[in-house]
């Protein structure tokens, strides 16, 4: 891939991820967080079914046949890792509003570093830093949060921020030893799913009806978000 094409990948990406979180909020007016994330991470699953199919079929036991249980053990930590992440945001945005949950999200950026070293003691270059801190000053400028008040769910977003970075990382290992990119988003979208929709029936009301008419930001959240973008 050019590096054209990945900054251009990178940037539909945040754009969608962004934006998400309109949809991620008004999804919610009557239907529980698990049951959302249940519902969205599957449709994300059934949107890169057919990705999949068309251009990683063919190689994928020469993937897999490389370190099967190396393979499974990333995919399925990255699929914990985006649960716990995801939960943890949809649960918070029933006690912070968008921006506070935009703004303190974006602490996975100065995060990922920290805890790269911390695991693996990998250091990353001095130009990293100046990006980091001009990523966090224009995420604070871009979501308004100097006329919001902190919020009581503004701590499990700061804790879904450690489990994005780690997501972030094992993502980035994988894909240095393995190169089947849509099998690994069909791997964690169904690890979530899965999760979500476990403690949705456990704890929620899971309702046809009332998921049907949240049904225009389950597909953009599912669709784009958790599907195309991951």
């Amino acid at each position: 891939m050019s590096k054209r094409l990945s900054l251009i990948s990178a940037f539909v990406c945040c754009l969608i991820w962004g934006t998400t979180f309109i949809a991620q909020d008004t999804g919610m007016d009557e239907i529980g967080p698990f049951t959302f994330n249940g519902v969205r991470f599957f449709v994300g699953f059934l949107a890169l079914v057919p990705f999949f199919l068309i251009i990683e079929k063919n190689k994928f036991f020469n993937e897999f046949n490389k370190d099967k249980r190396n393979f499974l053990y990333l995919s399925i930590s990255i699929g914990i890792f985006l649960f716990l992440a995801s939960a943890l945001q949809q649960v918070a945005l029933l006690y912070t509003d968008v921006a506070n949950a935009a703004f303190f999200t974006i602490f996975y950026v100065p995060l990922v570093p920290f805890v790269l070293y911390i695991l693996y003691r990998k250091k990353v270059h001095w130009s990293v830093w100046p990006s980091v801190l001009l990523c966090v000053v224009g995420g604070y400028l871009l979501t308004n949060f100097y006329d919001a008040s902190v919020r009581k769910g503004d701590i499990l977003v700061l804790i879904c921020a450690l489990f994005w970075s780690l997501h972030i990382i094992f993502i980035g290992i994988i894909v240095q030893e393995f190169n089947p990119p849509i099998l690994i988003g069909l791997i964690q979208t169904f690890v979530v799913s899965i999760f979500s929709f476990f403690l949705a029936i456990t704890y929620e009301e899971f309702i046809l009806v009332n998921i049907l008419s949240h049904k225009i930001q389950i597909l953009y959240a599912g669709v784009l978000s958790g599907g195309i973008a991951l």
